[in-house]
């Protein structure tokens, strides 16, 4: 790992990262409206872009399992939440004081009380470390296992998400309704299926769950006409296939005729609709949750893994995280300690409620909960001019207190999965600046996640653009504590 990492050589980002997901066309949220309109060829393109390759030792047989990440794009303060370093000096502590939680010796950030609360409900790891101080790099690393430190413009790898949907579905047809895979507002900024093709990219939601016109489209139509309209289309699309069947040596159209059939079950089957209706929801639980993005996206994440969905991402971005809309809090977007505090109470309160949910609903020994970012912020506090007014930031040309990236020491909660929850693994230095206790790297956070998934990453291997067999994982190791 990276012993020599300096805060100079962090890639200067004066800005917010970019979240939507427009540049990336997601074929099951448009459902079969493009059929119309695609020719033979394009078919066979859109297939190729979204071809399954044979995979070789693809692990355990399926387990209902599922998995829910919730991400912090841009990087959280281990310091402010987690790892606070009381006695680190006015350089390095910060504003805050400390809290004691449910758990003997562990301590948080005064800004979590909720989470301090129920911390016998889930495990703290504090000793993540990885090499890459980008973004791009960073993300990759974290979800895809890519060793690389540059920052790229795509993925070389698929992500964690997309491996975990193409092996289950090597095991044949889905029988539940709903898509395995769901992004609701997810991380798409650096990562993807890569040579998997899109066919096993997430089903994208967007928009903010909390406004009373929220709604998804593209699931569950009710007009009987339009039902009948879209399988006549899809009749029509496969009788064209069959003039190709007899070129068509590597069944290149199999991958497109599952996810034909997956965007068909969305549009015609009612259950679908359902499970994405929050207000189904008792106005009590939608409360706790809080009445907001963050609250109202864990709430619905929870919803789709009960009703069947087993990989399930979403981002906490947007206005909740003041200016910028993100975690990035470099002093010249966000005075780092109003950022933090602006935002604490929404998340603090969304995340306990989906880990104390989790529990009383009796998914904690099927859904694992992950909360996590790519790195955590710099130890040392810095002073920047800010770059413009708004949330969590003075006026332009104010100086104001940050933290940059810093991948060598970071934290992240683990919560369900048949772990046992109450404990706190590894930990940083008197500053928070290195870990050096039970250090875990981007290995040992997949192979945690692919196990618990039922799939072995130190066997499974699945070809890649040039047909060669590549395995998910090459290093790490589950983390004994986070198995169950």
């Amino acid at each position: 790992m990276s012993e020599t990492f300096k805060p100079s050589a962090v890639p200067y980002c004066p800005g917010p990262i970019q979240t939507g997901t427009g540049s990336r066309r997601n074929f099951l949220q448009t459902g079969l409206a493009g059929f119309a309109t695609l020719s033979l060829p394009g078919i066979l393109r859109l297939q190729a872009q979204g071809r399954a390759h044979a995979s070789e030792g693809t692990g355990s047989s399926r387990e209902k399992t599922a998995v829910i990440m919730v991400w912090q794009p841009g990087g959280c303060s281990h310091i402010e939440t987690y790892d606070p370093k009381p006695n680190a000096g006015s350089d390095y502590s910060g504003p805050f004081g400390t809290i004691p939680t449910k758990v003997p010796g562990m301590q948080f950030c005064e800004l979590m009380p909720r989470q301090a609360a129920i911390a016998d409900k889930f495990t703290v790891l504090r000793s993540m470390r990885q090499a890459a101080g980008g973004h791009p790099a960073g993300s990759m690393q974290l979800l895809s296992g890519d060793p690389d430190t540059r920052d790229k413009p795509k993925p070389r790898l698929p992500d964690w998400m997309s491996v975990a949907n193409y092996v289950r579905s090597q095991s044949g047809p889905r029988q539940n309704p709903l898509p395995a895979y769901v992004g609701i507002n997810p991380p798409l900024e650096y990562n993807g299926p890569a040579y998997l093709g899109d066919a096993y990219s997430p089903f994208v939601v967007t928009g903010n769950p909390n406004l009373p016109n929220f709604n998804v489209p593209n699931i569950g139509l009710s007009d009987a006409n339009e039902v009948r309209r879209l399988g006549r289309r899809s009749s029509l699309r496969q009788n064209l296939d069959t003039l190709e069947r007899a070129f068509d040596q590597q069944r290149e159209l199999a991958a497109l005729d599952e996810f034909e059939s997956q965007a068909m079950t969305l549009l015609t089957n009612p259950k679908t609709k359902e499970a994405f209706d929050l207000n189904r929801e008792d106005p009590r639980v939608r409360d706790r949750y809080g009445r907001n993005a963050w609250g109202q996206q864990l709430l619905l994440a929870r919803r789709l893994v009960e009703a069947g969905v087993e990989v399930l991402t979403t981002s906490l971005s947007g206005p909740l995280c003041g200016r910028v809309q993100n975690w990035d809090d470099h002093a010249v977007n966000h005075h780092v300690f109003d950022a933090m505090k602006f935002r604490a109470d929404a998340y603090d309160q969304a995340v306990s409620a989906l880990i104390e949910d989790i529990f009383e609903r009796g998914l904690d020994k099927r859904v694992l909960v992950v909360v996590t970012g790519e790195f955590g912020r710099t130890p040392k506090i810095n002073y920047a001019a800010s770059t413009g007014a708004g949330d969590a930031s003075a006026p332009a040309g104010t100086q104001q207190p940050g933290r940059d990236h810093w991948p060598r020491a970071f934290s992240n909660i683990w919560a369900g999965g048949g772990i046992e929850p109450g404990r706190f693994i590894g930990g940083t230095d008197k500053r928070g600046e290195d870990s050096i206790e039970r250090i875990c790297g981007p290995g040992d956070f997949l192979a945690t996640i692919y196990h618990h998934l039922g799939i072995d990453s130190s066997t499974t291997l699945i070809r890649d653009f040039n047909g060669r067999p590549t395995p998910i994982g090459d290093h790490g190791k589950p983390i004994p504590e986070l198995m169950r």
